[in-house]
């Protein structure tokens, strides 16, 4: 028994949902890196099942280079979080303005 495509597809548009709505509600910036990661993964799924649909590659292929600028992503933001929390004692995304010049 197989799963449908379209299932796929509305699982990913609920992940993208809930990494938006996550990003747009949450003032940590670790948890906005992490629905940031929620949505990449959204988008990987959908370009995973439209390749499968379509019995092409091309979209397994996009989706090693959406993971490769995600591991990219996770690195320097992480530096930045890490720099922030050292100079005062929170992650919080109103504490990013410390960076300005």
């Amino acid at each position: 028994m197989s799963i449908p495509g379209e299932w796929y597809l509305v699982l990913a548009a609920a992940l993208f949902i809930v990494g938006a709505l996550g990003l747009l509600v949450r003032r940590n910036v670790l948890i906005m890196f992490m629905c940031i990661e929620l949505m990449l993964n959204a988008a990987n799924l959908t370009f995973v099942t439209f390749s499968r649909m379509l019995g092409d590659i091309g979209g397994q292929v996009i989706v090693f280079f959406v993971l490769v600028v995600a591991a990219a992503e996770v690195v320097v933001g992480l530096g930045i979080v890490v720099a922030i929390f050292r100079r005062r004692a929170s992650t919080s995304a109103d504490d990013l303005n410390a960076l300005k010049g």
